[in-house]
């Protein structure tokens, strides 16, 4: 457990620092020509590391080395809709408080049962369909709907935690053919050239420290997901996604710290809302012998 505790503050590191790039960055440099650099670091950084996993001989760890895609087209799906929800959260990151950001982004397991349950035939519990209402309603009461440009800036958010969701999806039904390193070197190799694309008109040199910003995000959105999947090696799943939501709190004291912002009654209700239904999935898969990954 002592383990999984270290690794999953790497993970809770790896996910704030790349959200402070994000907000630093924010104005200065475009959300596309983020993600560019965000998968061309990623590309830099697994490159050396599959170069060395080829040399490797131990036949226990073929499982978990670099092979060829089998399913391109699903890859293709799945890494338009993460794309999408990058997009969603970069963007959202500049326009809300991080905390706003993060809550919203905790939805992502309840539409994740509702998409399973539409397209991967998954079964789906009472447990999990109040889970899901506790999830809608604290979004409900984060958002406070109105016509004002924080809601739709919420509502951004939301599509990308949507987006995000088919992307776990997706994910899920790789991995039954496909390495984990085979999955992020093709989300990297992918989503590079569709950053280029969509930014190269608005290209912005970048200056100074905004290089660093954007290392800091390129190798923490990577070392996140490693951290979370080493954690999950050395404890159950539950243990993993119930620190995770340390990340709630965490962020909203960076949030006030950094950036002077404001933390309302409606916030923490909300955020309490979608933990507390997030909670009842988790032990509710629990409790069936399943599992939730991000």
């Amino acid at each position: 457990m002592f383990h999984a505790t270290l690794w999953m503050i790497g993970a809770l590191t790896s996910f704030c620092l790349m959200a402070i790039g994000a907000r630093e960055l924010n104005g200065e440099i475009g959300v596309f020509q983020i993600l560019f650099f965000r998968s061309i670091v990623g590309l830099l950084v697994l490159l050396p590391i599959l170069s060395l996993s080829s040399f490797a001989s131990n036949a226990s760890s073929k499982k978990g080395r670099f092979s060829f895609p089998k399913r391109i087209k699903l890859h293709v799906v799945r890494n338009l809709f993460h794309f999408a929800g990058q997009y969603g959260w970069f963007l959202g990151i500049g326009l809300l408080p991080l905390a706003t950001v993060f809550a919203i982004e905790f939805t992502v397991p309840f539409w994740t049962i509702i998409i399973s349950y539409l397209f991967l035939k998954e079964s789906i519990t009472v447990k999990k369909v109040i889970a899901v209402f506790l999830g809608i309603l604290g979004v409900i009461v984060i958002v406070q709907p109105s016509l004002d440009v924080a809601h739709y800036a919420s509502l951004i958010v939301l599509g990308a935690a949507i987006c995000y969701a088919f992307s776990h999806v997706a994910t899920k039904s790789l991995s039954n053919t496909e390495s984990p390193i085979t999955i992020i070197f093709m989300m990297c190799l992918i989503q590079a050239p569709l950053g280029l694309l969509l930014f190269i008109e608005g290209w912005t040199a970048p200056v100074g420290i905004q290089w660093l910003w954007l290392v800091v995000i390129g190798i923490t959105a990577l070392s996140a997901h490693y951290c979370m999947t080493k954690a999950m090696q050395h404890a159950e799943v539950t243990f993993v996604v119930t620190m995770d939501m340390f990340r709630l709190p965490l962020i909203s004291i960076i949030g006030v710290l950094l950036y002077s912002e404001s933390f309302s009654a409606a916030l923490i209700i909300g955020m309490l809302l979608i933990v507390t239904g997030n909670s009842l999935n988790i032990y509710s898969r629990k409790k069936d012998k399943g599992s939730i990954a991000r």
